[in-house]
């Protein structure tokens, strides 16, 4: 079968707006990452205890994305009132975690031909591939919106 999807090019555009003292100190930052032939978006109901939201591995399955193809995720709170603990995780379970407030978004970008593999480590210079992002809420469930390109 041959496919009849064109990969295409995920623009990415981060926008600050403030004035203080009555001048802009706002900034714009785009960035556009090519090749991209596939996107997942979806909800996801995050409860207080730890649950699994996305896993990568050297092949496609369910819930799983390729770790060399995904170039970029944005997981968004959509909470208006509790934070969620995200838990991103390393092959050699040297995972780090990251607060994500209400409304708050965090991104991780790979715009290489490598994905996720080698990509972070919270103990030292050694990268290593990344395995899976789990997330609890704080003190209630919450909605967790997840965004991912892959090549």
């Amino acid at each position: 079968m041959t496919s009849t999807i064109t990969a295409g090019t995920l623009k990415v555009t981060i926008r600050e707006s403030i004035t203080l003292k009555k001048k802009d100190q706002g900034a714009t930052t785009e960035l556009s990452i090519a090749d991209i032939n596939e996107v997942s978006s979806r909800i996801a109901t995050v409860p207080t205890s730890e649950a699994t939201v996305i896993s990568f591995g050297s092949a496609i399955a369910a819930g799983t994305y390729v770790e060399g193809d995904v170039r970029y995720i944005r997981l968004t709170n959509l909470d208006d009132t509790n934070f969620i603990t995200l838990n991103i995780e390393g092959d050699s379970s040297t995972d780090f975690s990251v607060r994500l407030d209400p409304g708050a978004s965090h991104l991780l970008i790979s715009s290489s031909t490598t994905g996720v593999v080698d990509y972070a480590d919270i103990s030292g210079a050694t990268l290593e591939d990344l395995t899976g992002i789990k997330a609890t809420a704080d003190t209630a469930a919450c909605d967790l919106e997840l965004f991912i390109a892959s090549a």
